[in-house]
């Protein structure tokens, strides 16, 4: 088992990283009732960790005997039958699932499945909790219809169900689902915290930790604790005993990516853009998010560039990730970037030198 999995903190007493908010949760429990409740916070910042914490602190163990279900469903959208797939993750208590997964027919899954849930309502012979809880990851990349659909289940069947909305980006979710939900914050972690997370590890598992290298680990991570704690068990299977200047692992799309930009400066041309699209198409295919591709291709490029040129390279790289939101193709907008940025760069080269 993976270090990330098997020291994820099960309940909210234990969690490191995010005490404050684990200790509001734990209040807000004990009050029997609990809202519509929306994390956000970036990538690796431990929200599906507090998701799970809190849900034990509500219904006990029984949250961890999950189920892996593959479902049809066949739903009746008026004058044609859609048959959708989906994964869901479930126990007695709870439903977690993805339904941006389903694209453009998101708003079909999100009624059907909150419907089923409300008429399997739990009964709670104590007369508490006699609501289900469904999850629902990346509610920032439903569709505006996925998202007016969802606030209309919500206060349909706020007396059966709660959710729990996870995503990346709050402003990317429309405000009438944002004003139904108790909003929580979570900050990626401070390298402090996450230095304290890695100790913690290493002295369960026994390690000889050297001075300073979690705290490299840390500030390699960029704040993502995930990223840290995986970067930290691949130091351990490369070479133990630590030294005090091992290097530490890049991650391989990292590393593609900053090859990326060498070629982008090296030469601009439609034939160099055509194989530079090559390449973003594989990271795409290997599942690496569109917005992390140009985000990190953004401070490669500016790394190599002329103070002059930032300003102008940043603007146009915000612009064509505005428009990659409301597009279909990802692919399209990131190549469009690297062309503009070619024009540009080279433009540059020939007022400079001729």
């Amino acid at each position: 088992m993976l270090w990330v999995d098997k020291y994820r903190p099960r309940a909210l007493d234990k969690i490191i990283a995010h005490e404050e908010i684990a200790q509001n949760l734990k209040k807000l429990v004990s009050e029997h009732d609990c809202p519509h409740l929306l994390f956000y916070g970036p990538t690796g910042s431990g929200k599906k960790t507090l998701v799970m914490a809190l849900l034990k602190q509500m219904f006990g163990p029984g949250v961890e005997k999950v189920k892996l279900e593959n479902k049809m469903w066949k739903i009746d959208a008026g004058t044609r039958k859609i048959e959708l797939e989906l994964t869901t993750l479930s126990s007695t208590h709870h439903v977690e699932m993805n339904p941006s997964d389903a694209g453009f027919q998101d708003r079909h899954i999100v009624q059907e499945i909150i419907k089923e849930m409300a008429r399997n309502r739990p009964v709670d012979t104590k007369g508490k909790k006699g609501f289900k809880v469904l999850v629902l990851n990346e509610v920032d990349k439903l569709s505006r219809e996925g998202q007016h659909s969802l606030r209309r289940t919500m206060e349909k069947y706020s007396a059966s169900c709660r959710l729990i909305l996870c995503c990346n980006s709050s402003s990317k979710v429309t405000e009438a689902v944002r004003s139904r939900c108790l909003n929580i914050r979570v900050n990626a972690p401070t390298e402090e915290q996450i230095i304290k997370v890695l100790e913690f590890i290493g002295k369960k598992e026994n390690l000889q930790l050297p001075p300073g290298f979690t705290a490299r680990i840390a500030a390699q991570s960029n704040r993502n604790l995930r990223r840290a704690i995986l970067s930290f068990e691949t130091c351990r299977v490369q070479q133990y005993p630590f030294t005090v200047n091992q290097a530490l692992p890049p991650l391989d799309w990292e590393q593609y990516v900053s090859e990326i930009a060498s070629d982008i400066m090296k030469e601009q041309s439609p034939k160099r853009l055509f194989s530079v699209r090559g390449k973003i198409y594989e990271l795409l295919v290997n599942c690496i998010p569109p917005e992390i591709i140009l985000k990190k291709l953004l401070s490669e490029l500016l790394k190599k560039l002329d103070s002059e040129l930032k300003h102008e390279v940043c603007h146009w790289a915000a612009y064509y990730e505005h428009r990659m939101r409301f597009g279909q193709k990802a692919i399209f907008h990131i190549e469009a970037f690297v062309a503009k940025f070619m024009s540009i760069y080279k433009a540059f080269l020939i007022a400079t030198f001729g």
